[in-house]
């Protein structure tokens, strides 16, 4: 497999749009195309502040954002009605017990304004491979009866957490997992976490957008940190 040369994304020069064929596609985000996602590649560009993101039609997108989401754990806010819920709540939590049940549900789970999913197979393959690696993590939610009802997945990009995506088969199942989530990398001595776009929880729950700058200079100063965050 070949490695991928990522440019510095503070020095690139991004392009406003691009073309492939008989369309024209929004690049400004956008810092290459093609390549595999190895594991090599993933740690590599994750370490950058960068992931990709399939989009049909085009080769592989390597993205790293004008503006990020992120969500100050100081900042965090906690609707009355989910804390409640959270309280009493009877699921199990784990953590890495199923990751690829996690990410194949994720890749079933409809998402709005979008006819299919950017979680492929190559996708699912690729991020199993990176999670055996030690870099993909997912937490699990289990019912009563033992049935994985909720979970999420995402990436330790040296110390700081990337989240990717989630899903629930029964109410608050994803929202508890994240929950579950933070109080856990706060333990592990972790102040924020990665969201990568903005979603209409995670701005509920806190989030903000900031410029890629000062992500990416927040993202080196916490790497600096050596966090160990599983």
């Amino acid at each position: 497999m070949s490695s991928i040369n990522f440019p510095n994304p503070l020095e690139h020069k991004y392009n406003e749009w691009i073309s492939f064929g008989e369309y024209f596609y929004n690049a400004r985000d956008i810092i290459g195309f093609g390549g595999e996602m190895s594991v090599e590649n993933l740690r590599n560009a994750y370490r950058r502040g960068i992931f990709p993101w399939q989009i049909e039609r085009l080769p592989l997108p390597w993205f790293c954002p004008e503006q990020r989401a992120v969500l100050e754990f100081s900042e965090l806010h906690i609707t009355k009605s989910l804390k409640k819920e959270w309280k009493k709540t009877d699921f199990t939590f784990t953590i890495d017990k199923s990751f690829r049940r996690v990410i194949e549900n994720c890749a079933k789970t409809p998402r709005a304004h979008e006819s299919g999913t950017w979680i492929t197979r190559n996708f699912i393959d690729s991020y199993t491979k990176f999670h055996q690696a030690g870099d993909a993590h997912s937490v699990e939610v289990w019912d009563a009866s033992d049935k994985l009802v909720g979970g999420l997945y995402g990436v330790d990009a040296g110390g700081v957490f990337c989240g990717e995506s989630m899903f629930y088969r029964k109410s608050n199942a994803s929202k508890f997992a994240l929950l579950f989530l933070f109080e856990h990398l706060q333990t592990r001595g972790a102040t924020w976490l990665d969201t990568q776009v903005m979603t209409p929880h995670f701005e509920t729950l806190g989030a903000k957008k900031i410029d890629r700058a000062e992500f990416l200079d927040k993202l080196k100063d916490t790497q600096k940190k050596n966090l160990k965050l599983f």
